[in-house]
Order: C-alpha cells, then sequence, then structure tokens
C-alpha cells in the first residue's frame, strides 16, 4: 500500500486560499409549493403519486417548503458561513409544458433567490436539470425522445437570460446516469420505464442536452460552465484495501467494461468526443445505434470548465463466469458485483473515503483540462434529535475523513476547486421519500422547523478555518458526560430520556456537559425508559481455549468490546460456550430475558449456537463471521483481502515457492486466510504448500519444520497468525537458514511481539479495536430496532525486515 505525506499549516489541514465551500440541494427534493405559481406536473409528480411507486407513498408536494422559506433558509446558510450554494431550477416551474414562454411567477422566485444568496455574499451556483423533467415532455417520449434535448436548450436560453447577469456558475446536467438507468433502465426512478434499449438512448439524449445548453451558455456568455456526473472507482475485492494491487486479466476486464458503463459513457463523449469502444458494442448488442447521429458527439464535446464530481461509494465487481448481467449495467455478463465490506451509511453504501482520492486523481489524470468540483458528497445516518441539538457524529465522521481524502488528492495534484456537501437540509429522497436523512440540518417535516445539526456547525469551523485539524477528535462517551457533570452513567441516561426522577438541578448539570461535549445519546442511554435490562453478554463459542488463552489478539479483542460495552452504559455479562451444557446455558439465559442482546465470539464453522440464538429472536452480533450463513450481523476484517496482499507483497519481492501455515481448518478466519493465500497464489500460477498450524508458537514451529522436510527449496512463507509465523521464525534461525536472504515470512495480525521478533516480522495489521466497536456499535443499534448491515474491516500491511 502507498503512503501520502499530508502538509500542514499548524494545527489546521489547509485547503487551497481560493477552495469553494458550500452545499447543494434539488428544487424537487425541497421546494414543495408543487402548484404554486402556475407550476406544471413533472414525472416526481406523477411517480410518486402513483402507489407503490415511492416509501409510504411520500411525495414532494410540501418537501422542505424552501419556495416560501428561502430567505429563512439563505439567513442559515450565512450563519454557517457556505461560500456557494448550488440549487437546481424546476423546469416545470418555469415551462409548465416544457415548452412554449416562461411563467413570470417562476422565474420571479429564482429572481428573489438568486438575490438573496448574492445579499448574504453566496455565490449561486445553478444546476439547470435535476430529474424534474415536465410530464409533458414525458408524454412525448421524454429522454428517449431526441427532440427533448432541444427543448431543454430552449430552457437553458430562458434562464440565463433572466438570471445570468448575476450567475456565473451554471451547471448543465446532473447525473444523467442515473436519470437514464434508474428512471429508463430499471424503473426505481420516475419515469419508471425498465428498458436497457431505453436507457442507452436516453442516456445519448441527455448528453446531447448537455452539449446544446453548454452552447447556448457559451454564446450568451456564461463565465463557467459545468457538467456534473455520479462518479465512482470501479475496483475488485483486493484493490479495495490494496489500491496499488494488480488484479488478474479476467477482473480486469470487469473493472474496465464496468467503468466503460458508469463512468467513461459520459465522461469520454463529454470531455473527449467519442463513446468507449465497449460501450458502443453493448449498445449495438441492446438495441441498436441509430440514435446517435451525424454531428451528435461534436456537439457534446463542448468545451467545459468545470466537472461536478458526486462521489458516495465505489463499486466493487470481479468476474464471476456465468453470473447473469446486473440490471442496472446493461452487458455486465460474468460479472459479479461484491460490494466493498465496508461500514456502510444507512442507505447501505459502503463507507470508502480512499475511492475520493482515487477518483480525483484519476480524472485530473485523465482529463487534465478541466477543474474538478465536489458537487455532491454526504451520508444518510439515522439521526436522533435531542433536545435542541442533533448529535451526528457519523455524518461528521463520513465528511472528515471524505475531506481529508480530497486533500490527500490535491496533494498529489489533483485540480480540485471546491467541496460542496449533499445536502443542505433533510428532504424528499426520492423513492426512499422521507425516510433517509442526507442534510446537515434537521428539517420536522411537521412543523418545517430547521436545526443545525452538529456536522453543520463542525463544517461551519472547517470553512471558517479552511481545513481540518491534523487529528481526529475522539468521540465523546457517556462515562465522559457523567465524569464532566459528577453524577453516575445511570443519571446521565435518566436525564436523557427525559426521566422525570432526576432533579432540574441535575438534569440542567447533566445536559449542560452533554452541549459542551457534543454527546451522541446511543441506545444504551436510552434503555432505562425502556424497561430493558441494561445488560449485553458477551459470548466466547467454541472448544480451543487452549489456542485461544496463548493468543493476545483474541483477548485484546474481548477486552476491546467489554471496554466499549461499559463505555456506552451496558453491564456486561461474560460467558463461556465451549461444551454442548454451556452452549445450552447461553441459549436459555438469552431466551429468559437477562440480557437486551448478545454479542457472539465464535471461532468455528460447526458451531451451532449463532443459529440457536437466532431462534431466541434476542439481538445477537457475531464478533467474526459466523461460517453458516445466519441471518446474524456480524464485524469482522477483511481475511481473505489481507493474506492475499501479504502473499502478493511476497510476489514481488520475487519469491517463487510460498508455503502457508494455516489456522484450525474449521476455525472461519483461517479458511478465509487460506483462501486469500490460495487466490493470490492461483492468480499468478503458483502452486500451493499448505501445512495446518493451531494459532500456538509450538505448532507454528511444527508446521515449519515439517514445510521444511517436505519442501526444502520453498523461499517463502506465510503463516496465518503472527504467533505461528514466529514459532517458525525460531525453527529457520535453528536451521540455519537467513531471514529474509534464504526464506522471507509473513504473519497476520500485528501483535506487539511481531515487531520484537528477530528479525522484525512483516505482517498485516487487523484492526481489532476497530472490530470490537463496530460489533458493538451494530448491536446497539439492532436493539434499537435500527437498520444493520455486517461490516468488514479492511486490512494493511506493515512491512518489516522479515521480508
Amino acid at each position: 500500500m502507498t503512503a501520502t505525506t499530508i502538509s500542514a499549516k499548524g494545527e489546521t489541514l489547509a485547503f487551497p486560499p481560493d477552495f469553494v465551500w458550500g452545499a447543494a440541494t434539488a428544487a424537487y427534493q425541497i421546494e414543495g409549493a408543487a402548484r404554486d405559481g402556475g407550476r406544471g406536473p413533472s414525472i416526481w409528480d406523477t411517480f410518486s403519486h402513483t402507489p407503490g411507486r415511492t416509501a409510504d407513498g411520500h411525495t414532494g408536494d410540501v418537501a422542505c417548503d424552501h419556495y416560501h422559506r428561502y430567505a429563512d433558509d439563505v439567513r442559515m446558510m450565512a450563519e454557517l458561513g457556505l461560500g456557494a450554494y448550488r440549487f437546481s431550477v424546476a423546469w416545470p416551474r418555469i415551462q409548465p409544458s416544457g415548452s412554449g414562454p416562461a411563467v413570470a411567477a417562476g422565474l420571479g422566485f429564482y429572481d428573489r433567490l438568486v438575490d438573496e444568496l448574492l445579499a448574504a455574499d453566496i455565490t449561486p451556483y445553478v444546476t439547470l436539470y435535476h430529474w424534474d423533467l415536465p410530464q409533458a415532455l414525458e408524454d412525448r417520449g421524454g429522454w428517449t425522445n431526441r427532440d427533448t434535448a432541444y427543448r431543454f436548450a430552449d430552457f437553458t436560453r430562458i434562464v440565463h437570460d433572466r438570471l445570468g447577469d448575476r450567475v456565473g456558475t451554471w451547471m448543465t446536467i446532473n447525473e444523467p446516469w442515473v436519470s437514464a438507468v434508474l428512471g429508463y433502465g430499471i424503473g426505481i426512478h420516475a419515469p419508471g420505464r425498465a428498458s436497457a434499449a431505453e436507457a442507452f438512448r436516453a442516456s445519448h439524449h441527455l448528453l446531447l442536452a448537455h452539449g446544446l445548453g453548454a452552447r447556448v451558455l457559451r454564446d450568451a456568455g456564461a463565465s463557467e460552465i459545468a457538467l456534473t456526473l455520479n462518479l465512482t472507482p470501479v475496483m475488485t475485492p483486493g484493490q479495495v484495501s490494496d489500491p496499488d494491487l494488480v488484479p488478474s486479466a479476467e477482473d480486469s476486464e470487469a473493472v474496465n467494461r464496468i467503468d466503460c458503463l458508469i463512468n467513461r459513457q459520459f465522461l469520454d463523449p463529454a470531455l473527449r468526443g467519442k463513446y468507449p469502444d465497449p460501450v458502443l458494442a453493448i449498445m449495438e448488442r441492446m438495441g441498436g445505434i441509430d440514435h446517435i447521429r451525424d454531428g451528435d458527439l461534436e456537439t457534446i464535446n463542448q468545451p467545459v470548465d468545470l466537472l461536478g464530481i458526486n462521489y458516495y461509494t465505489p463499486c466493487v465487481v470481479r468476474s464471476e463466469p456465468g453470473e447473469p448481467a446486473n440490471a442496472a449495467y446493461p452487458g455486465s455478463e460474468d460479472i459479479l458485483f461484491s460490494g466493498t465490506h465496508a461500514p456502510t451509511t444507512a442507505m447501505g453504501w459502503a463507507i470508502v473515503p480512499t475511492g475520493l482520492s482515487q477518483l480525483l486523481t484519476r480524472l485530473s489524470c485523465d482529463y487534465p483540462e478541466v477543474g474538478l468540483l465536489v458537487t455532491e458528497n454526504g451520508a444518510a445516518f439515522d439521526d436522533v434529535v435531542a433536545g435542541d441539538r442533533v448529535h451526528d457524529a457519523d455524518r461528521t465522521a463520513f465528511f472528515e475523513s471524505h475531506l481529508r481524502a480530497a486533500h490527500a488528492a490535491i496533494e498529489t495534484g489533483a485540480d480540485l476547486r471546491g467541496f460542496l456537501v449533499w445536502s443542505l437540509l433533510d428532504n424528499f429522497e426520492w423513492a426512499e421519500g422521507y425516510n433517509k436523512r442526507f442534510g446537515i440540518v434537521h428539517v420536522d417535516f411537521e412543523t418545517q422547523r430547521r436545526l443545525p445539526k452538529d456536522s453543520a456547525l463542525w463544517y461551519r469551523e472547517v470553512i471558517r478555518h479552511n481545513g481540518l485539524h491534523r487529528e481526529r477528535a475522539r468521540r465523546p462517551t457517556l462515562e465522559a458526560v457523567a465524569a464532566r457533570a459528577g453524577v453516575s452513567r445511570s443519571t446521565v441516561s435518566r436525564v436523557i430520556n427525559g426521566e422525570g426522577t432526576v432533579s432540574d438541578e441535575f438534569r440542567a448539570i447533566v445536559m449542560h456537559a452533554v452541549n459542551e461535549l457534543g454527546y451522541v445519546p446511543n441506545s444504551a442511554a436510552r434503555s432505562l425508559v425502556t424497561r430493558r435490562t441494561d445488560s449485553i453478554a458477551l459470548v466466547v463459542s467454541g472448544s480451543s481455549t487452549e489456542a485461544r488463552a496463548d493468543d493476545p489478539l483474541f483477548s485484546a479483542t474481548v477486552r476491546s468490546a467489554t471496554r466499549e460495552l461499559e463505555e456506552s452504559g451496558k453491564r456486561v455479562t461474560l460467558m463461556l460456550a465451549d461444551s454442548a451444557a454451556g452452549r445450552l446455558r447461553v441459549e436459555q439465559y438469552a431466551a429468559s430475558g437477562h440480557v437486551d442482546g448478545v454479542v457472539l465470539v465464535s471461532a468455528h464453522g460447526t458451531d451451532p449456537l449463532p443459529a440457536a440464538l437466532a431462534r431466541t429472536g434476542i439481538p445477537v452480533v457475531s464478533l467474526g463471521r459466523p461460517a453458516v450463513a445466519t441471518q446474524t450481523p456480524y464485524a469482522d476484517i477483511d481475511n481473505v483481502g489481507g493474506a492475499s496482499l501479504a502473499v502478493r507483497h511476497l510476489l514481488a519481492r520475487g519469491r517463487r515457492r510460498i508455503a502457508a501455515i494455516s489456522g484450525p481448518p474449521d476455525a472461519v478466519t483461517a479458511q478465509e486466510r487460506l483462501r486469500g493465500y490460495r487466490e493470490a497464489l492461483r492468480d499468478t500460477g503458483h502452486r500451493s504448500i499448505i501445512a495446518v498450524g493451531d494459532l500456538t508458537l509450538a505448532s507454528g514451529a511444527d508446521a515449519m519444520r515439517q514445510l521444511l522436510h517436505d519442501d526444502p527449496a520453498l523461499d517463502a512463507v506465510f503463516a496465518a497468525g503472527d504467533l505461528m509465523a514466529i514459532g517458525a521464525l525460531r525453527v529457520l534461525s535453528e536451521s540455519g537458514r537467513r531471514v529474509p536472504d534464504d526464506v522471507a515470512i509473513a504473519g497476520f495480525d500485528d501483535i506487539e511481539a511481531a515487531s520484537y521478533a528477530v528479525p522484525a516480522l512483516t505482517t498485516v495489521r487487523a484492526p481489532r479495536e476497530d472490530q470490537a466497536r463496530a460489533a458493538v456499535r451494530l448491536l446497539l443499534r439492532q436493539i434499537d430496532g435500527g437498520p444493520v448491515s455486517s461490516t468488514i474491516l479492511p486490512t494493511e500491511l506493515v512491512i518489516r525486515e522479515s521480508t
């Protein structure tokens, strides 16, 4: 893996002096006033009013009522220090039928909004199309009809004629892939059609609309023109943790094909004047290319000043012969979309900040003629209002990690000029309705009350300092609040829950500490009014007690989980289930309601306890992936990717006869690490050489003796645990083999002893404390009834003298 050196000015990680800080929204998501001022229906009005199309039948009829509250919203933007505000113009508010003369009231609204922004010293960034096509145009074919692109050019001229004297930056089309594929290809967005051929036709006409609109803007004297795309780095599972990993030829083809479909299908026509050959071939197969006419690509390839980048999550794929095509990616046969195995947002989108660095760096290298602007980046989380605060620490952490990634890209030469968070307000989240909140400002949709979240207050400080603190802030705990207030943890919990047994004096003291520290109330703090036991069982299952007693990383993981639970205000009951009687005792204890949930540490594939606990109905999270598929969510590390990383490192060092010392065959981690070893060798054509250990020093030594006896010519060893690797080092020394001259060796886990071994051990660092914290967070969220998905944390290779 490569490391990036980040420069800092004093205590601040500084961005360029003219860096633009702002926020973004879209008309249908926030404006409301669906029938005010002569506005006509859009495809999203029709779609959201069709039963079954949106969550809970939600519509954008009222949304955030921004149409009537824009002045207050602009004042709030100014208080947050925003330098720019990206908003979209509702086409049906200007031309209800999609063509003809403009409606004065519609233009008047945007007139007033722009004037209000300028008076507040906030630069308006106008998006001309953010998915709200007039229904009248859809009735004539929508974006599958070539004429719609020309109607967009007319609409562009009308809006620029009215606002062009005050607006400098214009964005033509927002995310044509989403409009075309989700709207016309698979039907989960408006207008709800499902045809691969129509998706490709719509994509082309959206690009044509961009080119025609950009030409209108340039001829009218617009100073800055942009196209906004949802872009994502496409990678293999192994590249998530190791971007420098060279995939197999089959995986490379899969990555390139999907990259062409989601990224280059739009980048190359707009910035290079041509479609990638794989896209044309798929188009031809799906429905022909007669919609691409002579001169279209020249029109689409208009000079632009900025490329707007909407980044949320990467796309992870690998070759899988026989896999059917993903409906969202026509032509993706034999490709598996495998997911990223990372923490996720409430949308289920994996959080991979390094993907933004890769994307920005790649774009500046491949398309150096255009400046870059992050036009959307944000996350939905399950926010909780506590008094007059929303402590959305997860969202703040999301933004901070992505801004650090953006800064790293700038350091490597990316021409990034600004960052706009998505979104300013909680809003109508398309097909998800009002169930997913992306805003840095909380909106009560019943009262329309605006409440800046902690992420907004944090962002205000970032803007004020034009950068980030060098060191990340630690998240306050319930215990820290109790210490600051000088009360017990249970008192803090009762105050947060509004329980009446606490005096006004102590309530005020506790809330002052809560606000001062920015504490985020969690399920533990809220548990006292739910009649829960406030206890969690930490269950250690399996029969490998002897090996585990010799494994310092295992005990560290259990300690971390215990500490995280206690800091969350939970009492911890440690239970062993290393026999049939022990497992039955745990199952009965959980089923009887003595605990609110279980964190299960299970090592063996044959362990029946995960399935047994699942049947009790009690919330359970596994610390480590269960071998047998169950509904039990889990928090694990990337064992496969980490092992592959270590073996590929040995291959890169010129080693060709690489043996493995595997862990117990029935241990899930051992199975996965062995799989990573085999996959890395298989990709390069080398054969596997395997001996089995049981995670102890002695077993590593015994396995090394066996390997030397069976294959004296081996030149490298990967051990699936550091203790086994250290045992192997001792045997190599006893046998007169020099490390790494004769035999290189790498381990896994980065226990403390690895750095003190002779020679110091190259190993894979496993974020065990993060894994324990992730498991506890999953359990607490599950107890609260929130959405829960399993988490796999990335690993990294620590290179020392043994290789």
